[in-house]
């Protein structure tokens, strides 16, 4: 019994005091893969602007663009990661007197954190693009959740950036006053058109602002496109109504964009962190394979010595 634990004193006496972390191949191994990775991306952007053209017809279409994107974002991912994971296992320093499963881990966590490192490093140099991307599909789920797409443009036009947004709405209260005879434009009272048309402005902000268009002030636009434009009432009413009716029509195309931009980012960042998580396997898993390797070539070497 004595014997048996001066031997166990002993052995824990000696173990190593050195750190089982060998930065060195790490940081090589994450510079190579970001290296590898910024490489492929500019590759990546090539080949898609060659799918993309102001020809019609001549360009790809949007689902296709955006798969092809994702599949090589995929792609880009995996190879860095596994160039990166095996140079990290391939260039550490053998450790003596460790058993096979702890030389095992070593290599794994060495190809982990060679990836975390070079996820990091192009994080740092891409986060405003991934950041622009995600930021856009919450600014559209946002406003899918508001429902506001008139209103949105409207509450905008009080800013001095705006210009498009009061043009569009100044076209469709144009079309509420033009008159049915070119010829009363020119005897029309300029102050009084302003007015009315600012009123009909007036109106549709209020009813984008609110989602609908109020049964009380449909019929005053009626009435007052009768009186502006001599059209009667049934054709004022019918004009407005089709003005109401593009005004929903943009809205629900709008929303629909915006939707689409939410799933589209959705599925970007989904994809992703799939992406991600593989790739710190395969990086672990080249990892060891170069470790193995490392350690297999020392040997053949030392033998034949």
């Amino acid at each position: 019994m004595q014997s048996t634990l001066s031997a166990v004193d002993v052995t824990a006496s000696t173990e190593s005091s050195a750190t089982a972390v060998s930065w060195g191949p790490i940081i090589a191994g994450a510079f190579a893969a970001s290296t590898l990775t910024l490489i492929l991306m500019l590759l990546g952007s090539g080949l898609g602007l060659t799918m993309v053209s102001p020809w019609s017809g001549a360009s790809a279409s949007l689902t296709t663009f955006a798969v092809s994107g994702a599949i090589w974002l995929i792609i880009v991912q995996w190879l860095s990661s596994a160039v990166g994971g095996y140079l990290a296992g391939r260039l550490r320093t053998k450790w003596v007197g460790i058993h096979t499963d702890e030389v095992y881990f070593r290599d794994t966590a060495h190809g982990f954190l060679a990836w975390a490192l070079a996820t990091l490093i192009v994080v740092g140099v891409l986060g405003s693009a991934l950041s622009a991307v995600l930021g856009s599909g919450v600014q559209a789920a946002s406003t899918v959740g508001s429902g506001a797409a008139m209103g949105a443009s409207a509450g905008a036009s009080a800013n001095a950036g705006s210009a498009s947004a009061d043009n569009a709405t100044s076209y469709l209260v144009d079309s509420l006053f033009r008159p049915a005879d070119a010829a009363r434009l020119a005897a029309a009272n300029p102050d009084s058109d302003a007015a009315a048309a600012g009123q009909a402005s007036r109106i549709l902000i209020a009813s984008a602002a609110s989602g609908e268009i109020s049964a009380d002030d449909k019929t005053y636009l009626s009435q007052l496109v009768a009186a502006r434009t001599g059209l009667s009432e049934a054709d004022a009413k019918a004009r407005v109504d089709a003005l109401v009716a593009k005004v929903e029509d943009a809205k629900v195309k709008a929303k629909q964009a915006a939707d689409t931009a939410r799933k589209g980012s959705a599925t970007f960042a989904l994809l992703g962190a799939l992406s991600l998580v593989i790739g710190a396997f395969i990086a672990s898993a080249a990892a060891a394979l170069g470790g193995r390797q490392r350690d297999e070539e020392e040997a053949v070497f030392l033998t034949t010595r």
